[in-house]
């Protein structure tokens, strides 16, 4: 499985069969530059412009917005779990749809644009994911004591860090710095932009990967 990060909350995973983008922005609108991927399936946590812009993405993909429950898209299985996008059950800024679904062995997780911890049901659901897409730059998503307890609670094996702050962005959230000061020095790999991935990579080792554009 290759994973590429393309700037935000965008990730796109590939397989021999196919291709899913989550979350694509449009580069203009946040300063930075746009993705360059074509896809199959286009999946979207919430209705943000930063999180919505699936007409940049080339290919005849499948659009998905912010779909609970479970559903299939081009021959791929996909469960929509809904949480919240602040701390007060959606009133401030709406819900955000985590997508949860299996690629080349590996449980992945990408929690959108995740305000508060979920109930336990949804992290009854996520536990023990083999890879976790959280977000950690703050405003607009849990602050930092929230996102540590929630990964303490999903347990993940992969942890990646998204939603912060780069160079250009111009959305007023914080540096991942703030966030790797969290983790141990010895779970953290700077992957670059992109990195090849088998189910037999996975180990008991607790990582956190850090992606560059």
């Amino acid at each position: 499985m290759r994973i590429r990060w393309h700037g935000h909350s965008c990730f796109e995973l590939g397989d021999a069969e196919r291709t899913i983008i989550i979350d694509p922005h449009d580069g203009r609108s946040l300063g930075i530059k746009p993705p360059a991927a074509s896809a199959d399936v286009v999946l979207m946590t919430h209705d943000h412009y930063d999180h919505r812009a699936a007409w940049i993405i080339g290919g005849k993909h499948t659009d998905i917005m912010a779909k609970e429950g479970v559903f299939e898209a081009r021959g791929m299985k996909f469960e929509g779990l809904k949480t919240f996008h602040d701390t007060s059950e959606g009133r401030e800024r709406g819900i955000n749809m985590m997508y949860l679904f299996e690629m080349e062995g590996f449980r992945i997780c990408h929690c959108g644009d995740l305000g508060c911890i979920p109930d336990e049901k949804v992290i009854s659901k996520i536990k023990g994911a083999d890879i976790l897409m959280v977000p950690t730059g703050e405003v607009f998503t849990m602050v930092l004591p929230e996102v540590r307890r929630f990964i303490e609670m999903v347990n993940p094996n992969i942890i990646i860090p998204m939603h912060y702050r780069v160079g250009g962005l111009t959305l007023p959230i914080s540096p991942l710095d703030d966030f790797l000061e969290m983790m141990p020095e010895d779970y953290v790999d700077y992957v670059g932009n992109e990195i090849d991935v088998t189910a037999d990579d996975l180990t008991e080792m607790k990582e956190c990967w850090v992606f560059d554009r």
